[in-house]
């Protein structure tokens, strides 16, 4: 009989301002086809039915997410975050089920697709099949432009080969002791940690990359919005 996850959480880091939108409120309330950015990406989130909980890492200063509807639904748990993302995911998972699977995933990507969600789930259910310890599995696209490496003053100091270069995406997906445990040596330890899996990369796992959807973008910049707003307007999802 295959082997299934049987509790999965979403963990949702938002404790931060985004402040490369230039915008007077933190980037993931910004309005996005009538709802906050924030309020999409916890829509695909609260509405995928193996998902049994949603943690939200909040500011403690944050006064915009009790506001929204999404805040009663009795999946959604709060927590406090802290100052970087790490800290915030590491604050999710110290209330999630130890033997759970935590998905974790940036506020401020809205579009994301269930079949994404799914994809990740079935890669790591394989795993769980195996005698070895899982070592999850995070969404990522192929590099598919040409890729320079600059000098400090940004002239081009050479071609990159894009072979196997991937762009990072979330969700990532690990169990929830792993990965806290991880990050929280990682991080003791004085490492850099950018995502999920570069904790548990430093930690010698190898998670599997996941050819995600090209609409899963970040909403990082103004122009970032107006692409999200027409992909979520082509009821993709």
């Amino acid at each position: 009989m295959n082997q299934i996850i049987e509790h999965l959480v979403a963990i949702v880091p938002a404790a931060g301002i985004g402040s490369r939108m230039g915008a007077e409120i933190p980037k993931q309330y910004l309005m996005l086809n009538e709802q906050p950015i924030i309020a999409h990406t916890l829509d695909a989130l609260l509405k995928h039915p193996k998902i049994a909980q949603v943690i939200v890492a909040l500011s403690p200063n944050d006064s915009y997410f009790a506001q929204l509807p999404q805040a009663n639904d009795p999946k959604l748990k709060v927590v406090e975050g802290g100052k970087e993302r790490a800290d915030s995911v590491l604050a999710g998972l110290s209330c999630a089920p130890q033997s759970a699977w935590a998905l974790v995933h940036d506020a401020a990507r809205p579009c994301l697709h269930p079949s994404d969600i799914d994809q990740l789930i079935a890669v790591a259910e394989r795993q769980i099949q195996d005698d070895e310890p899982p070592q999850g599995a995070i969404l990522a696209m192929p590099v598919r432009d040409t890729m320079k490496r600059s000098n400090s003053q940004g002239d081009i100091e050479q071609t990159v080969c894009r072979d196997n270069l991937w762009h990072a995406l979330t969700p990532q997906l690990f169990p929830v002791a792993s990965l806290r445990d991880n990050l929280t040596q990682a991080l003791a330890n004085g490492i850099s940690i950018t995502d999920e899996a570069s904790a548990m990369e430093w930690a010698g796992f190898r998670p599997q990359l996941v050819s995600g959807r090209a609409d899963n973008i970040k909403v990082t910049h103004p122009d970032d919005l107006r692409l999200a707003a027409l992909f979520l307007h082509q009821n993709l999802f």
